[in-house]
């Protein structure tokens, strides 16, 4: 069985191809704001390295959110398309998911994304990988208090957030992402939709 995973969901594209459970070629490129521009043509070349073809893929992976507006769009844009043109299955699973399980510590997860102003995209997950927490737009504070009912609990994020000076960098297991979520009910690509969990800054801006 072969799977592509895409992440775009910050200023890095994290795309890799596995056959049979072994991760065959990925790519762990920060692109920055040539994400729009760059982000297929390299899920292009990675296929050509791995001498594949679009329709040797059996599955899609795909981070639907949360993250940066911008990049969200693009890896559901590009996922959505390629599975409706080819009839391709596909799953999604939120970028949260992505940074517990990307961890090997036996404790409580915590995946958090900066989302300025107090506030951040974060979930709990216990050392199983089940939802303490789910993932939401949450304030620093309020999170804070559900970390204090918590013994043991590592911050998993590649922000520079000061309530947490230690953390845990986020670096991508694509290999450990794409076999926990192989076997995930796939969804048409029709109902496939960026999860934001919070609006937009224009839209946040029309109910002021």
């Amino acid at each position: 069985m072969r799977i592509l995973y895409i992440d775009t969901s910050s200023n890095y594209l994290y795309s890799a191809i596995s056959q049979n459970g072994q991760i065959i070629t990925e790519i762990k490129k920060e692109l920055g704001h040539r994400l729009s521009e760059e982000a297929l043509q390299e899920i292009v070349l990675m296929f050509e390295k791995a001498k594949l073809r679009p329709h040797q893929i059996n599955k899609i992976i795909v981070v639907n959110g949360p993250g940066s507006f911008t990049g969200i769009r693009i890896g559901v844009t590009i996922a959505k398309v390629y599975a409706w043109s080819l009839n391709t299955k596909i799953t999604t699973i939120t970028s949260l998911e992505a940074m517990m399980l990307s961890s090997n510590k036996n404790t409580y997860h915590v995946p958090v994304i900066d989302a300025r102003r107090g506030y951040v995209f974060a979930a709990i997950y216990d050392n199983k990988y089940q939802e303490i927490l789910k993932p939401q737009h949450i304030k620093i504070t309020e999170l804070e208090k559900h970390l204090s009912k918590i013994n043991k609990y590592e911050i998993i994020t590649n922000n520079q957030i000061e309530t947490w000076p230690e953390k845990e960098t986020y670096i991508p297991n694509m290999k450990k992402i794409i076999e926990y979520f192989k076997d995930k009910e796939s969804i048409s690509p029709h109902a496939l939709n960026p999860e934001y969990l919070k609006l937009t800054e224009a839209e946040e801006n029309k109910l002021v």
